[in-house]
């Protein structure tokens, strides 16, 4: 028999469900709030339960499927509740199933965790702002639970993943916290190399193909008794020191022997080449004895490459 209450003050009760679409109240779809028939209203005062809002729990037996609700009218026909179409496919209801209400006392809400379905939901200009304003709708909000909120002619279904301090709470006049986990539709995007580091490793690749090559050819010349020439010496880097051009100030013609050369850059081995040595020690002195040359090796320092003579301009 519909329409049953228990004692001890709590109301329990089965009507038979349908869509607020059949009374046209479509806005009903936008909220969690249900309409009970005016009997309804009457056991409950008898049972004494007058707090506001009323929250009850519904049960699809057969199913084993729970939510919780808020109740907005007692106008509905005698033996029926009109539910929203999203509850009752949370609770896999068809029209005139039988579902079981229940009085329920939920705690406010702390913290909540939703997750959209769809990404697009995330593309909305200010979601957290949509969010607080379509929840006003609510009473309460179910771990497990699919809610539905419409926004500029879009639907967009939104998980309840976690709810505290307990799976089902009242969000009427709280501070609740709110999360979002990845949209259901969300994709790690593909990590890709920046186009420097895939030129770097391409040249890397092609610089040990090379160097595999050289030591091939160098091993060959050696098994065959000569020695291969070495070619890596011309494309070593050179560098041309001052190779600035200079004017006297007396207006003399500069030294043919000053001119710039080429020299190979130091090593981190610090071996100097002749031609760097040379470039340091400056040019030979056309009369330089022993004397001159003992004096300037002791000049030179541990080093042995001895200081140059500053000269007249």
């Amino acid at each position: 028999m519909f329409g049953r209450f228990g004692g001890g003050g709590a109301f329990v009760a089965q009507y038979r469900v349908y869509p607020v679409s059949f009374i046209d109240r479509p806005q009903l779809e936008n909220g969690d709030k249900v309409i009970l028939p005016p009997s309804a209203l009457d056991r409950l005062t008898r049972a004494g339960i007058d707090e506001f809002p009323m929250l009850f729990e519904i049960t699809n037996v057969k199913q084993k499927k729970k939510t919780h609700c808020g109740v907005l009218e007692f106008v509905a026909d005698e033996g029926v509740v009109y539910l929203p179409y999203w509850m009752m496919q949370n609770l896999l209801l068809a029209e005139g199933d039988v579902v079981k209400f229940q009085s329920a006392k939920l705690p406010k809400g702390s913290y909540v965790k939703l997750r959209p379905h769809t990404k697009d939901f995330m593309d909305i200009s200010n979601p957290k702002a949509v969010l607080e304003t379509t929840l006003r709708s609510y009473t309460c909000l179910t771990s497990g639970d699919s809610i539905l909120i419409s926004y500029n002619n879009k639907r967009y279904f939104i998980d309840i993943v976690d709810a505290k301090p307990a799976p089902a709470i009242s969000i009427v006049d709280t501070d609740c916290e709110v999360d979002f986990a990845p949209p259901l539709d969300y994709v790690e995007p593909a990590f890709e190399k920046p186009a420097e580091a895939r030129a770097a490793a391409a040249a890397a690749a092609a610089a040990a193909a090379g160097g595999g090559g050289a030591e091939g050819a160098d091993g060959g010349a050696e098994k065959g008794g000569e020695i291969a020439p070495a070619e890596a010496a011309d494309d070593a880097p050179k560098f041309l020191a001052f190779a600035g051009g200079g004017r006297r100030l007396d207006g003399k013609s500069a030294r043919d022997d000053l001119k710039p050369v080429e020299v190979e850059l130091p090593t981190t081995s610090l071996k100097l080449s002749k031609e760097f040595e040379q470039f340091i020690r400056g040019p030979k002195p056309v009369n330089e004895g022993k004397e001159g040359g003992a004096k300037a090796k002791s000049e030179g320092g541990a080093s042995g490459l001895p200081r140059r003579k500053a000269g007249k301009l």
